[in-house]
């Protein structure tokens, strides 16, 4: 399979992900929005995601803010790179800020797994996650602040099997987690969010969660596992040296006010 139809089949299991968590789906010409009346806050749980070039791109602003006008902001992911050519320009003159991304699968060796690392339960990770969001938006207000943590249930339905990994310290404290989404009929698997508390940053806690994870998906038959990455922060080259490889892009598009 080459690169650009790897990708797609990648927005596709993504846009997937999202539907399985929203509490209301609106199908759209070449994607769906998703909507999540109890986290109204959370852009992952009310966004509009295109996965085909169906829209005419002068209909995408006002589509969003019919789909959204009740909520303060919008968020549309193209999540194929061939999408942002089509609306990217149209989307900028409309107020949007864009970040891109880097679709990432992993090549290498699959890692065994650490003995650090276990299975948790949404609930743990709700303290170690909501200090490290103080840390990254220390002017969030607490109602946005208990959104971004409590959603973190709504992941659950998002594939066929969903876990939440961590990897403790010798105190037993939650050093790093991530999640991950595996979906053994289509043989894929992604990792996704993975954070190290920053106590307890460079002490291979991350490593650890990242090779159980990919031990994890191999071993559900996963042929394909895949990442998504900030295009200019520096964990697409720390994901690039353990055996990742950009194979496409994806971005996402926000207005806020």
């Amino acid at each position: 399979m080459d690169d650009l139809t790897l990708a797609a089949r990648l927005g596709r299991f993504r846009a997937s992900v999202a539907r399985g968590q929203a509490l209301r789906v609106t199908e759209v010409p070449g994607g769906l929005a998703v909507l999540d009346d109890e986290f109204p806050l959370s852009h992952e749980h009310n966004q509009l995601l295109l996965t085909e070039p169906e829209l005419a791109p002068d209909d995408l602003p006002a589509l969003a803010d019919e789909l959204f006008a009740h909520l303060p902001h919008r968020r549309v992911a193209l999540l194929d790179g061939t999408l942002t050519a089509a609306y990217a320009d149209i989307l900028g003159r409309a107020g949007y800020a864009r970040e891109d991304e880097v679709v990432m699968v992993h090549e290498g060796p699959v890692p065994a797994p650490a003995a650090s690392v276990r299975e948790v339960g949404a609930a743990a990770l709700s303290g170690p996650y909501g200090r490290r969001l103080r840390t990254w938006m220390p002017e969030a207000g607490p109602e946005l602040l208990r959104q971004l943590v409590e959603r973190r249930q709504r992941r659950r339905a998002g594939a066929e099997v969903v876990r939440f990994l961590a990897s403790c310290a010798e105190s037993g404290e939650i050093a790093s987690w991530a999640d991950l989404y595996l979906d053994r009929a289509a043989g894929i698997a992604q990792t996704e969010e993975v954070v190290t508390a920053g106590e307890h940053l460079g002490h291979g806690h991350g490593d650890a969660v990242l090779a159980t994870a990919l031990h994890l998906a191999a071993r559900a038959g996963c042929g394909v596992r895949f990442l998504v990455a900030d295009a200019a922060d520096w964990p697409r080259e720390w994901y690039g040296r353990r055996g990742y490889r950009a194979v496409g892009t994806s971005s996402g598009f926000v207005r806020t006010g």
